[in-house]
């Protein structure tokens, strides 16, 4: 009897959710997220800065911002050379997340999927690596721990999916094919093993939801700038979310009263007006200089850069990283260390001042690392660059002959990141009132001294968010 007693946290992460579609345009069409919701708290959770995947997830479940991590996206310098770039996956990760404090507290854990869990690490239970998984068949670098789960996984689902391959495509059917074929496998998974195995604390993120925002926004939202009727595309992220919802509500009637869940993600969702080509734009202004400009889109480490007459370059993605080619710092660096501040500020007004083709003030926000950040690890950007506010995102390929573009140089693509994803907390044995209490000021790293609290663990002294 004493074994059914212990508290247990489970953890659903859905990538991408914004609070809009949950909280507000659907709040009554999902029965089970209202469930949740009208018997606990909820909010807004504000994301790190970038509010991307990776970092965020490992931010939110290390209490620990991007800067004191040291990565500060997918893609992050390796070193000052020009060459070197690096993949942020589990290797990176050089700080305990919730499972690694859990488990050396004796409790069992179980995560699948969760962001940067490629490659898996040992712990007291279960870990199922994420979408940076290259191979679900190669034993010798197995996607999961113990090595042994690979069969097992394959036995309950047979291929199992860890992303949608190739979700930047034109093909709508397939990708809706393709997004429902991995939910529905990780969820099959996720629903036995809740149910068969033992764990303390259980986490699973489905990354669908992202996908799905990204491949079908612009059928979605009527103010997206490609918005298109159709007949089978225009409902289509608003099922999916019925389709969850009815998952969610499986998952629900799993777990007993003596188990609190989080429904959570990493981030929002927003449509994107265009794209910004910075490097273009650097160009333009006279910070960055090409030896001769590519005839056709090259990426800006393809191009020839003369470093002798550069003194700024950037990279391209959902939020632009701006790098000063400065002296004794970079191999050819030309600004000096003296002039660094100057240059950012001149930079940071700058982009800040960036209008639309119609001359309309976009509204971008330029960070700089060590004024958001606790510590500044690993090689940060100079400037951290949110165009129009993430309505726009970063193009980092040059060749397009204009500082503005409407398609996407990585590949279909209708969605940006927003600055606020969701949380919800349902603990049975706290009444939270009618209709749930409201949360507010919540951020991402709040999470794991909350989760923890909820396991009577004590919280590092290293973490920087707090317990609500």
């Amino acid at each position: 009897m004493f074994m059914n007693r212990r508290k247990k946290v489970l953890v659903i992460g859905l990538d991408c959710a914004p609070p809009e579609l949950v909280f507000e345009q659907w709040r009554d069409e999902l029965p089970n997220f209202k469930r949740v919701m009208d018997h606990g708290a909820w909010g807004k959770l504000e994301s790190c800065i970038p509010a991307i995947t990776v970092p965020a997830w490992s931010s939110m479940m290390s209490s620990k911002d991007p800067g004191t991590l040291g990565f500060y996206g997918f893609r992050n310098r390796g070193d000052y050379s020009y060459e070197k770039n690096t993949l942020a996956n589990s290797n990176s990760v050089k700080t305990d997340r919730v499972w690694d404090v859990l488990s050396r507290a004796g409790k069992k854990v179980i995560t699948v999927g969760v962001p940067q869990t490629y490659p898996p690490k040992p712990v007291n239970g279960i870990q199922v690596g994420c979408f940076l998984t290259p191979s679900t068949k190669n034993p010798e670098r197995p996607y999961t721990y113990p090595a042994s789960v690979m069969q097992e996984i394959e036995s309950i689902v047979g291929e199992y999916l860890v992303d949608v391959p190739n979700f930047r495509t034109d093909d709508k059917d397939y990708l809706l094919r393709q997004i429902y074929s991995m939910t529905e496998k990780r969820l099959k998974l996720v629903k036995k093993w809740i149910a068969e195995k033992d764990w303390d604390f259980f986490m699973f993120v489905e990354m669908g939801t992202d996908r799905i925002h990204h491949g079908l926004w612009k059928y979605h939202d009527p103010t997206h700038h490609k918005y298109e009727v159709h007949p089978v595309f225009n409902e289509s992220i608003h099922n999916y979310y019925r389709y969850l919802d009815n998952e969610i509500g499986q998952i629900l009637d799993l777990v007993d009263e003596n188990t609190t869940v989080f429904i959570v993600s990493d981030h929002g969702a927003k449509k994107m007006d265009g794209g910004i080509c910075v490097n273009e734009w650097l160009i333009q202004e006279g910070y960055l200089t090409l030896k001769s400009m590519p005839s056709s889109l090259t990426a800006i480490d393809k191009c020839e850069i003369d470093w002798s007459k550069t003194r700024v370059w950037g990279d391209g993605g959902y939020y632009a990283r701006i790098f000063l080619n400065i002296e004794g710092r970079e191999p050819q660096g030309i600004v000096k260390p003296g002039e660094v501040e100057a240059l950012r500020d001149e930079l940071k007004a700058k982009f800040e001042a960036i209008v639309d083709p119609h001359g309309v003030h976009i509204g971008t926000t330029v960070y700089k690392p060590r004024e958001i950040y606790h510590e500044v690890n690993g090689v940060p950007p100079d400037l951290i660059v949110y165009f129009g506010d993430l309505f726009w995102r970063s193009v980092g390929t040059v060749g397009h002959g204009s500082i503005y573009t409407f398609e996407n140089d990585t590949g279909p693509d209708d969605c940006n990141h927003a600055q606020f994803g969701i949380v919800i907390k349902h603990d049975p044995q706290v009444d939270e009132g009618p209709g749930g209490r409201e949360l507010s000021g919540l951020q991402l790293m709040d999470m794991a001294p909350t989760i923890l609290k909820q396991l009577d663990v004590p919280v590092p002294a290293d973490m920087q968010g707090r317990a609500f």
